[in-house]
């Protein structure tokens, strides 16, 4: 190419557009967004907070800002045996969350991209599972686990988690599952890769946040139940919150030793989902945007 036609073409070519800077304006809304933050976030403060007090500190009105921190009521905490509670939350959440997701994603692909017959039908099924109260069910539960002897059995909870949470997971991988577009499946196929392959593949990897979101909402709804917990454990299979029970006495509340213990019991929970917060975002906005 010669000079001028280089000349011509760089004349010809359009302008580059100057980068437009980001706008600092103030915005009202961002300092309501910021102290409905704070105001979400002050309780777990102040519960931390106290757990560093003693006693006596923990029960002034008003409350004391200024003290003189302790691990004290830390110590105590582990003194009366949290370490077999938070055993059994961690293994009863866990085993049932990995139940839950061995269960309910193929079942939540086989309503979505492979779907069956009657797929409505099957889905009213599962969420009519959730519109029973707890406790009209708990009584003929409790005559069940006992019959079969797994009365104070930490594998009881896990089969009973498994079952509560099973159908919100089909529910949210359904709908995760959804936007998928088929078309990559029959690409898969075309190019001689079996179901499985497809799947472990090409759809697993796209909905790989979805999954992380299901799982964190199966591990907190499992973490935090109380009714099954306190009604089908004593003392072999007792769960956090049962444990948290115990700190609150007849004679009144001690407050310091109490919000220690529910830090700890607060803390796999948060560690969970700060590990897992770019997944749980994404998976939480799945399909948000077009």
């Amino acid at each position: 190419m010669t000079a001028t036609a280089t000349e011509n073409v760089s004349a010809t070519a359009a302008p580059a557009r100057p980068r437009k800077k980001k706008s600092k304006k103030f915005s009202p809304w961002g300092i309501v967004a910021w102290l409905a933050g704070l105001g979400f976030f002050f309780p777990v403060f102040w519960m931390v907070l106290t757990s560093f007090k003693q006693e006596s500190a923990a029960a002034t009105n008003p409350p004391t800002l200024f003290f003189t921190p302790t691990l004290d009521q830390y110590s105590a905490v582990f003194s009366q045996g949290i370490g077999p509670a938070m055993l059994n939350s961690l293994f009863a959440t866990g085993m049932s969350t990995i139940l839950v997701l061995l269960l309910g994603v193929p079942a939540a692909f086989a309503l979505s991209l492979r779907p069956v017959r009657k797929t409505s039908d099957a889905l009213f099924f599962f969420m009519s599972t959730k519109m029973l109260p707890v406790v009209a069910v708990i009584l003929p539960l409790y005559v069940i686990v006992s019959n079969v002897g797994l009365l104070d059995n930490i594998w009881a909870l896990v089969v009973l988690y498994t079952a509560m949470n099973l159908p919100i997971a089909v529910w949210m991988m359904r709908s995760f599952f959804l936007e998928v577009p088929g078309e990559l499946l029959e690409a898969a196929s075309l190019d001689g890769a079996s179901l499985w392959r497809s799947v472990r593949e090409v759809i697993l990897p796209l909905v790989s946040p979805g999954i992380a979101a299901t799982a964190l909402i199966c591990v907190i709804f499992a973490w935090n139940e109380f009714f099954f917990a306190v009604n089908l454990t004593a003392v072999n299979a007792q769960t956090m919150p049962v444990y948290l029970v115990g700190f609150i006495a007849g004679e009144g509340q001690y407050w310091a030793v109490l919000s220690a213990a529910a830090t700890m019991a607060a803390l796999p929970v948060i560690l969970c989902g700060w590990f897992a917060q770019n997944k749980l975002v994404r998976g939480l906005s799945f399909g948000a945007i077009k």
